[in-house]
C-alpha cells in the first residue's frame, strides 16, 4: 500500500458502467480548456468524436457497452483534469483511488499506472470484447435487494443455479446484490429471493458481466494488458476482486483486472475497508451520482462529494 504522508488526502471514487448518460461530461468541457484537451486526446485515440456522442447521443450507441465504457473513462478523467486546474483538487494530495468495474481503470490511471490513452485503448477493447462475448453468450443479470442480502446472495445462488451459471456479480451495498448467470438460473434466483424476503429486480444489460461467460472477453484483455506500459501506481488503488487495496506489484494487479471480469465484483467491502484504512476527503468523479448514493447505503458517516459538474460559482452578496 501506498504509505506516503499526505497533509489534505484525497481518495477519488470513479464511477462504472450504468453512469453513462446524454450529456455526461458537457458541463466540464463547457468550463475547462483541460477537461476539453481530454476529449480532443480521446477523439485522436479512438478515431471519432467521443464528445459528440457523449453530449448528444444517440442513446442506443452510448449505452452500448463498447461505446458507454470510454464513454465514462473519458468524462472521469476530464472531470478530475477540471478539479485539478480549477484549484478544487491538489495532485500531491492524492492518497488513493477507487472505481466500480470499468472504474478501476480509471483509478488505475489517475493513480499513474498507465497513460490516459493506453486506458482509453484497453477500455474500449475491454467494451467490445465483453460486448462480443454477451452477445455470445446469452445472459443476463437481476439485482437482490434487502436487508442482509449481503450474506443470503451465495447461498441464494448455490440454491438456485441447478448446473447452470449463476453468480454473485456485483456486491454494491449491504442492501443490493447483483446475480449474473444464463436466464434460466436469473429467473430462478429472481424466484427464491422473493420468496426469502428480497426484492428480485431483472436488469436491462447486454449480458451476464462478471460470471464465466465473461472468459471470452478476459481473454482478450489479458492479451491487451500485456502490450500495455505500465507503471507503479503512485497511490493506494482498491481492489475490485480482493476488496482491498491492490498490492504494489504490477504483474499481480494484471492478475486482477483480467479476473475482475469474470470474478465478484466487492465494492461494498472495499467502501467498507477503506472507511477503516483511508481517512480523507471522498471525491466522486463525473459521470453521474452512484457511487455516492452506494456508499450512504455503506458506510452512512462518510461524506462522499460529487463533482458530475463543476459547482456552482458564489452568489454575489445583494
Amino acid at each position: 500500500m501506498h504509505t506516503t504522508s499526505i497533509l489534505n488526502p484525497i481518495i477519488l471514487l470513479c464511477p462504472g458502467q450504468g453512469a453513462q448518460a446524454i450529456g455526461m461530461g458537457k458541463a466540464w468541457f463547457d468550463a475547462s480548456p483541460a477537461a476539453q484537451a481530454v476529449y480532443a486526446e480521446a477523439a485522436q485515440v479512438l478515431g471519432f468524436d467521443l464528445a459528440k456522442l457523449s453530449f448528444e447521443g444517440p442513446a442506443e450507441v452510448l449505452n452500448k457497452t463498447d461505446s458507454a465504457q470510454a464513454a465514462i473513462y473519458t468524462a472521469s478523467v476530464a472531470a478530475y483534469r477540471g478539479l485539478l486546474e480549477k484549484g478544487l483538487l491538489s495532485a500531491t494530495d492524492l492518497k488513493a483511488t477507487a472505481g466500480l468495474s470499468l472504474g478501476e481503470f480509471t483509478a488505475l490511471h489517475l493513480a499513474g499506472a498507465f497513460s490516459f490513452a493506453d486506458g482509453l485503448r484497453l477500455v474500449r477493447l475491454r467494451g467490445q470484447a465483453m460486448q462480443a462475448a454477451a452477445e455470445a453468450g446469452q445472459g443476463t443479470m437481476v439485482a437482490l435487494t434487502g436487508d442482509g442480502i449481503e450474506t443470503a446472495a451465495a447461498g441464494l445462488c448455490d440454491q438456485a443455479r441447478q448446473g447452470g451459471i449463476l453468480v454473485p456479480a456485483n456486491y454494491n451495498s449491504p442492501m443490493q446484490v447483483v446475480a449474473s448467470g444464463d436466464p434460466a438460473a436469473c429467473a430462478r434466483v429472481a424466484e427464491a429471493a422473493g420468496a426469502a424476503g428480497f426484492k428480485a429486480t431483472a436488469l436491462t444489460v447486454a449480458g451476464a458481466f462478471h460470471s464465466d461467460l465473461m472468459k471470452p472477453a478476459a481473454d482478450k484483455l489479458a492479451a491487451a494488458i500485456e502490450q500495455t506500459a505500465w507503471n507503479l501506481p503512485k497511490a493506494t488503488v482498491l481492489s475490485n476482486v480482493s476488496g482491498v487495496a491492490h498490492v504494489t506489484d504490477i504483474a499481480t494487479i494484471k492478475k486482477s483486472l483480467i479476473a475482475q471480469l469474470t470474478s465478484p465484483v466487492r465494492w461494498s467491502q472495499s467502501m467498507q475497508w477503506s472507511a477503516q484504512n483511508l481517512p480523507g476527503r471522498y471525491v466522486e468523479l463525473a459521470p453521474g451520482k452512484v457511487l455516492s448514493g452506494l456508499m450512504r447505503r455503506t458506510v452512512k458517516e462518510l461524506k462522499v462529494e460529487n463533482f458530475d459538474a463543476p459547482p456552482a460559482p458564489p452568489q454575489a452578496a445583494a
